[in-house]
């Protein structure tokens, strides 16, 4: 394994971490005795393997169901000092209890202390409000930190960019240490945070890359083969590590050999340049191929956003994931996340276009220049990725 400075936190950071998402038995909170002993020994593989590998950053959150419970058995088994903790505690408008969520959380884990505390989805103004504003939850935070229960204190965050830099420029109670967010190949427009981030010497923490990041570990054939020699796993962590702005690439495993893939992509770190350069070449012709230019980057378009469109529908991801399915024949992903629409609260706001026709789109994107090539993407999505609505996890 290699590792990277984490920012100002000093600590050296292994380039793949241990995610806490995606190895648990439930996303409901239950109790140690009703958790399957062969749930609880993989989880215990699944750890043992990273830890053989290197990667010593174990990361989880108070709203990942039965995780931080059945980590509690586990961590406290390995050299602490030896170990990176880091758990995720939702802001609060009470302090008291985004504290006290914290408490618990410690007691589940069995810890006296976690290297790095993150206020949980930093998504929206009001939430980044709840943790900045004066006598907030950061500075609850920072009087945990004091109190020696939490050496660093972060956020993560699925949000827009203007409130993860917000979020980061933030100085009140010592600002932030570090950030976790989202960005990976098909999903770059977050780099302003990230060098934001880089400015003020923080640590950059990428989540999700495997599953937000284009549920890779079910990757369609047309991604396979446009990713050869590499697998897209191993492409998409090549191309994030390739940036030495980020630190740290959280996988969220299920079993013991999903390590297996990036931990050829580390292997293969030194050749990132000469590896990615043609398969870059490659998406970067086939999504041209697919996409007119008009519609190439809905994020940076001046379209409407979900709070300004009738029916708050949710126009610029749409138009992303119809783009993705058609240069890339990323459709099961487009599902996921298109049917999240509706009830993905803060972490994937805005509606699906079920009842587009009974509204007034078009005037919403008033004289935009491409405004019917977005409505016929919109209403292609929809027919291509409407399915049965995905209920949310508790947190992404």
């Amino acid at each position: 394994m290699q590792y990277r400075r984490f920012g100002r936190t000093e600590l050296q950071m292994p380039l793949i971490t241990c995610g806490g998402m995606r190895f648990q038995f439930q996303w409901q909170d239950l109790p140690l005795s009703d958790v399957p002993a062969d749930n609880q020994n993989n989880m215990a593989a699944c750890v043992q393997r990273a830890f053989e590998l290197g990667i010593n950053h174990f990361e989880t959150a108070r709203g990942y169901g039965s995780s931080e419970r059945q980590l509690g058995l586990i961590l406290p088994k390995l050299p602490r000092d030896a170990i990176i903790v880091q758990t995720k505690i939702a802001p609060e408008d009470d302090p008291a209890v985004f504290v006290a969520n914290f408490e618990e959380s410690l007691r589940r884990l069995n810890l006296d202390c976690v290297d790095l505390l993150a206020l949980h989805g930093i998504n929206d103004e009001q939430v980044l409000h709840q943790a900045v504003r004066p006598g907030g939850c950061l500075a609850a935070a920072r009087k945990i930190q004091a109190a020696g229960k939490a050496k660093h204190i972060g956020f993560s965050t699925h949000g827009p960019a203007d409130v993860i830099v917000a979020a980061i420029e933030h100085e009140g109670d010592g600002g932030f240490d570090y950030v976790n967010l989202h960005w990976f190949y098909i999903q770059q427009w977050n780099w302003p945070a990230i060098e934001a981030a880089t400015r003020r010497d923080m640590g950059v923490f990428v989540i999700s890359p495997v599953d937000k990041g284009g549920k890779l570990y079910e990757p369609p054939q047309r991604l396979v083969d446009l990713c050869q020699p590499l697998h897209p796993i191993v492409f998409n962590d090549l191309f994030c590590l390739s940036h030495r702005q980020v630190h740290t690439l959280s996988i969220g495993v299920s079993r013991p050999s999903d390590f297996d893939h990036h931990a050829q992509a580390v292997d293969q770190l030194e050749r990132a340049p000469a590896l990615l350069a043609p398969i870059v070449a490659r998406l970067e012709q086939a999504y041209e191929a697919a996409v007119q230019p008009a519609l190439r980057n809905p994020m940076a378009m001046g379209l409407p956003t979900w709070k300004d469109t009738p029916g708050e529908i949710n126009i610029p991801s749409i138009v992303w994931l119809r783009n993705l399915a058609a240069a890339y024949d990323m459709i099961e992903y487009g599902k996921m996340r298109y049917n999240l629409l509706g009830s993905g609260g803060h972490w994937f706001p805005g509606n699906r276009a079920d009842k587009m026709d009974d509204l007034d789109l078009r005037g919403a994107l008033g004289k935009h220049p491409a405004a019917e090539a977005v409505l016929a993407a919109v209403r292609e999505a929809h027919a291509l990725l409407k399915g049965e609505e995905v209920k949310r996890l508790q947190t992404e």
